[in-house]
């Protein structure tokens, strides 16, 4: 498939969060918990990674990477036939890098309750086929909650500079 010169510019023009967000659905199956029926941490790891990537995947309209994840808490147990839905959207654009923001939440369709399970902050790279870096338009945050999580993010982004080089540092 070829771009033309309109396309390939429009490509960069910025977007609203909205036109990123992303929702994934699953129901937890016996392959998906431990011995004692609880949804395996590393599955919910992997659905959030996912999830993100759809977002980002949205946003940028490139092949994207995970570069990073920030901590996850898990406040709240999943069983068996659980519904898992996780939410998604870039929350800023740095050049060639996006935060996303993943809230996960749990619905007990028989109980009909749902309870929040975690959240987290992944950072994904927009790649060529080749693995190099490009540039991703910039972000358009319209709501207050879009706006908030926006000024957050730059926030958050130095914090991660500043604990890799600490980590760097650690490394000599």
């Amino acid at each position: 498939m070829t771009m033309n010169m309109t396309e390939k510019h429009d490509s960069f023009l910025p977007r609203p969060v909205r036109d990123s967000q992303s929702e994934m659905n699953e129901i937890v199956l016996p392959n998906d918990t431990n011995p004692l029926g609880a949804l395996l941490g590393g599955r919910l790891m992997h659905w959030i990674d996912m999830a993100a990537a759809m977002a980002a995947h949205r946003h940028s309209h490139q092949y994207v990477v995970t570069a990073s994840i920030d901590h996850l808490d898990f406040w709240t147990p999943v069983h068996v036939g659980d519904l898992v839905v996780l939410r998604s959207s870039v929350n800023r654009v740095f050049t060639t890098s996006m935060e996303v923001g993943v809230t996960v939440w749990v619905e007990n369709y028989l109980a009909d309750e749902t309870r929040q399970v975690s959240s987290a902050y992944l950072t994904f790279v927009a790649v060529d086929a080749a693995g190099r870096h490009l540039k991703v338009a910039p972000v358009i945050p319209e709501s207050d909650e879009e706006k908030r999580r926006y000024e957050d993010a730059g926030r958050r982004r130095e914090l991660r500079r500043a604990e890799r080089e600490r980590r760097k540092a650690n490394l000599r």
